[in-house]
């Protein structure tokens, strides 16, 4: 059993609210549970409007199978969420 883990960290510019900031982790964490087999929340910058930290996690058979999900969800935040720059994601496997 191999473990992986991820840490997004995001920079959501033009936000004026923590609200602002909260709609659209909150959707980024809905659509990605429901696309990937990963569990994600939010995991630090909780007070600051234009910065968010993700964690992921997730279970597999290989460490190429978890480095390749991990690296396909952070594909897919910087397609589908053009509004949010990626700062830097680091990927551990375990």
């Amino acid at each position: 059993m191999v473990i992986g883990t991820c840490v997004i960290e995001l920079h959501l510019p033009g936000n004026g609210s923590l609200k602002d900031k909260r709609r659209i982790i909150q959707s980024i964490i809905r659509r990605v549970q429901n696309s990937f087999n990963v569990s994600i929340a939010e995991v630090g910058a909780q007070n600051l409007w234009q910065r968010a930290e993700l964690g992921m996690a997730c279970v597999s058979t290989s460490q190429e199978a978890a480095h390749r999900l991990l690296s396909s969800v952070v594909e897919w935040i910087t397609e589908h969420y053009p509004q949010v720059e990626l700062i830097d994601y680091r990927i551990e496997i375990l």
